[in-house]
């Protein structure tokens, strides 16, 4: 099955979803912040079939979140390592344990982000790195940014009429 191309789509959304909207290359990047980089390791993490781990891998790599380094030469074998990009996607990864852990798991977290220091659960929030305040509706809306195309700028006016 072809899928949509999102990578000549102007919204950042989508283009991110284009790189690992595929629940596979999320969890991939989900083991290999766990520490995980070889083939069988995500193989056996994942219980994936060989041939399905190869493209995600490869399309991991063709999009810049991994790369493949040889560590042996007989026989060749590969790690996969997070690059800068796959490394910032970890905030990413954050944000779906913060809702999954709200909105999915009736039985109680099973995974929690916790301070080294105290071991306290942190309780996430998404705040401005200039100004230090969490980042909500009443404060912050979206905005066209220099790239926005006419029909975003367009969209994001009348949100911005109706909101609240």
């Amino acid at each position: 099955m072809k899928h949509t191309d999102f990578g000549r789509m102007p919204c950042p959304i989508a283009r991110s979803l284009g790189k690992v909207g595929e629940w596979w290359s999320i969890l991939i990047l989900r083991d290999a912040f766990y520490g995980l980089s070889r083939f069988d390791e995500f193989e056996k993490s994942l219980k994936i079939a060989p041939n399905m781990l190869t493209r995600r891998l490869a399309g991991l790599v063709e999009g810049g979140l991994m790369e493949r380094r040889q560590y042996s030469a007989r026989p060749p074998r590969y790690e996969y390592l997070l690059t800068k990009s796959g490394r910032d996607f970890k905030p990413v990864l954050l944000a779906f344990i913060a809702w999954g852990n709200d909105h999915l798991a009736p039985e109680g977290a099973s995974l929690l982000v916790v301070s080294r220091e105290t071991g306290k659960p942190a309780d996430q929030v998404l705040v401005d790195a200039n100004s230090g305040l969490a980042i909500n509706d009443e404060d912050y809306m979206f905005a066209p940014g220099p790239a926005a195309t006419d029909v975003m700028r367009t969209r994001l006016i009348e949100i911005s009429k109706h909101a609240c």
